[in-house]
């Protein structure tokens, strides 16, 4: 049976195993990966091995911004429980692996591994220590060219954001530090969809739509105005939901996009979101 790189990951992700004894182990298990968690436990390739079954939804979230303010960095580092993960230990691991990403600059965290050779001896030696399964989940990287990137932690370090402005120059950088951290933690509290309602996936409008078209003939609506009820509903949807369109924590009377034309009118360019990592311990999809 072809072992494939998605079974390899599956494997490392359950048993904290190097990817090398998780492909061995799949190979000799003709890519059980039950039998080659078995596998890796006889041999002792990790002790994350034995706490396969152990839910590792505790941990930390880290990010980091490169000196020129034209990169940012997340990372998420998991573990068992919230005790490990106020550790020092821990955090200075997951510390280790920020800025290994940052030093690498991997599209994934496999290229993470691949790149750098240490990060594995790391990783095991910190399993060992602390005799809890630890997992890289993600790692993220953001990008302006032509623009600015902030960062946001939440206290506690389970959540953070890193957010991209472009067309804004650097000698303008002082005009949007302030409102760029404001509008990362913006994105931390009121977990927006996207930055702009175009960028919302169809199948999620559509499904909106649907259930304020259903809640309408419940209520009683005609059939031939539910069209403009579900419009009026989506709207706000998009306003609750959308960085943008949102209404700005410190200010409601403004909206995040009003706060950004504002900088704008003082850069004298174009200034605009161009998007954000936001990662949280509870994210389901990872």
């Amino acid at each position: 049976m072809a072992i494939t790189a998605k079974d390899v990951n599956e494997l490392r992700l359950k048993t904290g195993a190097g990817m090398m004894d998780c492909k061995k182990a799949l190979t000799e298990a003709d890519g059980n990966i039950d039998k080659a968690i078995d596998i890796l436990r006889k041999k002792g390739a990790a002790v994350a091995a034995k706490r396969a079954d152990k839910a590792a939804n505790e941990g930390v979230v880290l990010t980091s911004i490169s000196e020129d303010k034209k990169t940012g960095f997340i990372v998420e580092v998991n573990c068992e429980t919230d005790f490990v993960a106020k550790s020092d230990d821990f955090i200075a691991f997951t510390n280790f692996v920020l800025e290994k990403t940052q030093l690498n600059k991997p599209v994934s965290v496999d290229e993470l591994f691949s790149k750098e050779a240490s990060l594995q001896t790391k990783l095991d030696e910190i399993v060992g220590k602390i005799g809890e399964k630890v997992v890289i989940s993600r790692i993220g990287i953001a990008k302006a060219e032509n623009g600015y990137v902030a960062g946001y932690v939440h206290p506690g370090a389970k959540l953070g954001v890193v957010i991209t402005f472009e067309n804004i120059a650097e000698d303008k950088f002082d005009l949007i530090s302030g409102i760029a951290k404001d509008i990362a933690m913006q994105a931390a509290a009121m977990k927006p969809l996207s930055v702009y309602r175009e960028e919302v996936e169809q199948v999620i409008v559509d499904k909106e739509i649907e259930i304020y078209k259903e809640l309408g003939r419940k209520e009683g609506k005609p059939e031939q105005i539910l069209e403009k009820i579900a419009a009026g509903r989506i709207n706000k949807f998009f306003q609750e939901n959308c960085l943008n369109e949102q209404s700005f924590i410190k200010d409601n009377s403004k909206t995040v996009g009003d706060l950004v034309k504002e900088t704008a009118v003082k850069a004298g360019t174009e200034v605009k979101i161009k998007s954000f990592l936001r990662y949280h311990l509870s994210d389901e999809n990872k």
